[in-house]
């Protein structure tokens, strides 16, 4: 009797542990920031920007009600959808310990185009670089971009791709560092305040984030994705007024609504989740997500009568939609 209760534990735990792995095998989705996933589940646009980010990139549709259907589904990762944050290794460490230094460059310096190492010009190995960052293969860019440095330290692009890299990597300190010379270079350029912005939010550096990512918004006031990451940064620090502003400039009043309810939710602060999504049905009466939060928040706030009347409201469009696609 004795022996089975041993192996029954055993089993147990051994069903434990694989489940276990199991669950993180699925959920490798799960990557980046969650509050940037929540945010990106709209089709909005949050990360750095790098060689191949759109302008204004195209709406994928509302796919805010699909965040909450599947919550732990992530559709951003780190600073690209389709890139994943890879973890240095001690190879990895050493190989960038002996980069190659870089070369100070003054006013009076030949051009960088023309000056060649071995056949190739710095901008040559920019261009390299650039191409392995694109394809995620990042011992490879970081190899060629700090070559492009330290034939031409005055190349900032080539600065700001290699803290991309850096970052994908997981050195921040070294990103920071790339970003910063970027920054000694081109002094107020959105582009670079924005990632290294972005960089400092997702290590947890909210009012350093908030101070470069407002620098970058006013340099370019149109750019959805620096409100976006700034309102990211001003969630994590509380300021949730500020973080709705921010999310207007981006997306406008609907979206920046369900973002900070969401938001909001997160930090477990339903009662406020509530307000902002009451006032995003007044935008939207036949929404059928904040109907759906509104049913769910109320009843746990034992609000029944308002939970009861959320759902009404949800089964009554869900019933005109169904009558509508039965008549076509």
């Amino acid at each position: 009797m004795r022996h089975r209760s041993i192996i029954a534990i055993f089993f147990a735990l051994f069903m434990t542990v694989g489940l276990t792995a199991l669950w993180s095998a699925e959920t490798d989705e799960r990557e980046g920031d969650e509050a940037a996933n929540i945010v990106a589940a709209d089709g909005a646009a949050t990360g750095v920007i790098d060689a191949n980010t759109e302008v204004a990139p195209k709406k994928k549709g509302n796919r805010f009600a699909r965040f909450f259907k599947a919550p732990f589904k992530a559709v951003g990762n780190l600073f690209k959808d389709d890139k994943k944050m890879q973890r240095p290794s001690a190879e990895d460490a050493a190989r960038f310990e002996s980069s190659p230094l870089m070369r100070v460059e003054d006013a009076n310096s030949a051009p960088a185009a023309k000056r060649e190492n071995g056949g190739q010009s710095a901008k040559d190995y920019l261009e390299r670089g650039q191409d392995y960052l694109n394809d995620n293969r990042l011992n490879e860019a970081i190899g060629e971009l700090s070559r492009a440095i330290a034939l031409d330290a005055r190349l900032a692009k080539a600065h700001n791709l290699l803290a991309v890299a850096y970052d994908r990597k997981g050195l921040h300190d070294r990103a920071k560092d790339s970003y910063e010379n970027a920054l000694d270079i081109t002094r107020e350029d959105a582009q670079t305040l924005n990632n290294l912005g972005y960089s400092m939010y997702l290590n947890g550096n909210y009012r350093a984030a908030v101070e470069r990512l407002k620098r970058a918004a006013k340099l370019a006031p149109a750019d959805e994705r620096i409100w976006n990451n700034l309102a990211l940064a001003q969630s994590r620090l509380g300021k949730y007024d500020d973080a709705f502003k921010s999310f207007k400039r981006a997306t406008g009043e609907l979206t920046a609504r369900f973002n900070v309810a969401a938001m909001l939710e997160r930090a477990g602060r339903e009662s406020d989740a509530i307000t902002h999504y009451e006032e995003a049905r007044k935008l939207q009466p036949n929404s059928e997500t904040a109907l759906r939060r509104l049913a769910d928040l109320y009843q746990r706030h034992g609000h029944s009568d308002k939970a009861t009347q959320a759902r009404h409201a949800l089964a009554a469009i869900n019933s005109n939609a169904t009558t509508e696609a039965g008549g076509n």
